[in-house]
């Protein structure tokens, strides 16, 4: 079976730190030779940088989330300008807006998600979307600026807006949720969509799959949403795993 590629996990994550190397090991046991790891703020970058430059398969995000307003400056769009010419990362993320959490200022928000569009754009570079509760927006918003490619992970929306987004050239990233038997709409959404439209992910150390519910997630589960993935389109797992890692390295190197 090829190579799996785990398109989005914070393996810079603080949970991590007493056995990353040992994680990473599992990993590679399980087949899921390269991984995307996104920054969630200014503080991350330096961090990530490090860890993806002496590991092999690992593959630098930089952004600003939108959940972790308070700990972002409108500076560090300047910074992240200048971090992106200098480093030419795979993507730029992860962004994007969260109308679900309370207390997070939307235009604020937008900001920051806008002028994150604009500098994907102007580098050529894909983006990696987070939409909760804000997929409409998000779907117009990258409309109006045009040009770009990325992924929404952890999708959560409607098969419609699933839709709208292959139409602009955007991959969905399937994780964890994906094998919850309650989650009807995105086992829907999955079964049908695009093969080349789809990503797999753990979003570690977040989002366990059913069977590791309540633990600390880690890429080696990949796995498993690679199985019930291959189940829910009646394909083979290998079909899958070699699909899902090709479209990554289309879309991330």
């Amino acid at each position: 079976m090829s190579p799996l590629y785990d398109s989005h996990c914070h393996l810079d994550a603080v949970e991590f730190e007493p056995d990353r190397r040992a994680v990473l090991a599992r990993a590679r046991d399980a087949g899921v030779a390269r991984q995307l790891v996104p920054a969630v703020d200014r503080a991350s970058w330096d961090a990530i940088r490090a860890l993806c430059a002496a590991e092999p398969g690992l593959r630098p995000a930089y952004g600003l989330h939108p959940m972790f307003l308070d700990r972002h400056q409108p500076g560090y769009l300047d910074e992240l300008s200048d971090w992106l010419e200098a480093e030419r990362p795979a993507a730029v993320g992860e962004c994007g807006l969260d109308f679900f959490v309370d207390g997070l200022d939307p235009d604020v928000q937008r900001l920051y998600f806008r002028r994150q569009l604009d500098l994907a754009r102007d580098f050529d570079l894909p983006v990696v979307l987070h939409a909760r509760r804000a997929v409409e927006e998000v779907i117009a918003t990258l409309r109006q600026v045009g040009g770009l490619r990325g992924v929404v992970h952890s999708w959560s929306g409607s098969e419609e807006q699933a839709r709208q987004l292959f139409d602009l050239g955007f991959c969905l990233g399937i994780g964890g949720p994906v094998t919850y038997e309650r989650a009807r709409r995105l086992r829907r959404t999955v079964a049908s969509m695009p093969l080349d439209c789809l990503l797999l992910e753990t979003d570690a150390p977040d989002q366990p799959d059913a069977d590791w519910r309540g633990q600390r997630n880690e890429p080696a589960r990949l796995r498993q949403v690679l199985d019930v993935v291959a189940d829910l389109r009646g394909q083979p797992a290998a079909a899958i795993a070699e699909a899902t890692s090709a479209n990554a390295l289309r879309l991330f190197g």
